[in-house]
């Protein structure tokens, strides 16, 4: 399950630091959508988790 959303995630943090470094605000907003992206698989990841312990 770590590495649900993990990707995204670490490349979002890069992508936000390099666009806030060269003060383009465009790089910067797709770190965020991705650092989001990541977040969101990682929750859906959990959800599936938590469904299937309730099933068995």
């Amino acid at each position: 399950m770590a590495g649900k959303g993990g990707m995204d995630k670490a490349k979002g943090k890069a992508k936000e630091a390099v666009g806030k470094a060269t003060d383009d605000h465009r790089l910067t907003a797709e770190g965020k959508m991705d650092q989001a992206k990541g977040n969101a698989k990682q929750a859906m990841a959990e959800i599936d988790e938590s469904l299937k312990r309730r099933k068995a």
